[in-house]
């Protein structure tokens, strides 16, 4: 099943970057980040290696690829903004229930959002399960537009750069990189999970932490 996958996100990548290369990248970020369905870190890996290594361009070009990509990345993250912004929480919601996303993960960043704001935004985008998410938060506050598109390209710029990099000096290591995923996916699914789990409990603590320090305060009043 793995390698089925595997020959098909190859081999379909092959083929955009043959045909529209960065353009093709910048297409696919922008829907990664409206959807959260095309994982930005095997596309950006190969696209280090196909259209950087593997034509002989200096590893300079790198951060040349990492404007397309942190472009691709904010026009996805401003449609799912204003769609958020005017749609509100109603929208949000009716979405999250149609695709039986959790509403937990939802929670979760807002809390983060709450928290941190405008750095919530910029760390957000280099967090895997956070990078789409947090743009959710920023819309429904309504977040300065101008402010959360400049943090937001910042943000998918490292990200960008730091995978196309990743890319460019492993890519053509892609056969041995690929036996050791085979072999290690499920401990390395089970890591993030557990991850997922610290961080959730982590963000949870923090809010009933501030809700029982404010308790006092308001019994007070």
């Amino acid at each position: 099943m793995f390698e089925k996958v595997e020959v098909f996100v190859f081999d379909n990548l092959q083929m955009i970057f043959d045909q529209f290369g960065w353009w093709g990248v910048m297409v696919l970020m922008a829907f990664e980040n409206t959807t959260g369905i095309t994982p930005s870190e095997v596309l950006l890996g190969l696209a280090g290696w196909m259209l950087i290594e593997a034509h002989g361009l200096p590893f300079s070009f790198v951060f040349v690829g990492g404007l397309y990509a942190a472009l691709g990345s904010l026009v996805g993250s401003s449609l799912t903004y204003w769609l958020v912004r005017l749609g509100g929480r109603p929208l949000v919601e009716r979405v999250a229930r149609g695709v039986r996303f959790p509403r937990g993960h939802l929670d979760r960043t807002e809390i983060l959002f709450q928290r941190w704001g405008v750095k919530a935004v910029f760390w957000g985008r280099v967090i895997p399960g956070v990078r789409v998410l947090i743009t959710i938060p920023a819309g429904l506050t309504r977040m300065d537009y101008p402010t959360f598109a400049g943090v937001t390209f910042a943000g998918a710029y490292l990200w960008c750069t730091i995978l196309l990099g990743v890319g460019y000096v492993f890519g053509h290591e892609w056969p041995l990189v690929s036996e050791i995923l085979y072999q290690f996916a499920p401990y390395l699914l089970g890591v993030f999970f557990l991850a997922m789990l610290v961080v959730g409990g982590w963000l949870y603590w923090m809010q009933l932490h501030k809700v029982l320090r404010a308790t006092p305060m308001a019994s007070m009043d």
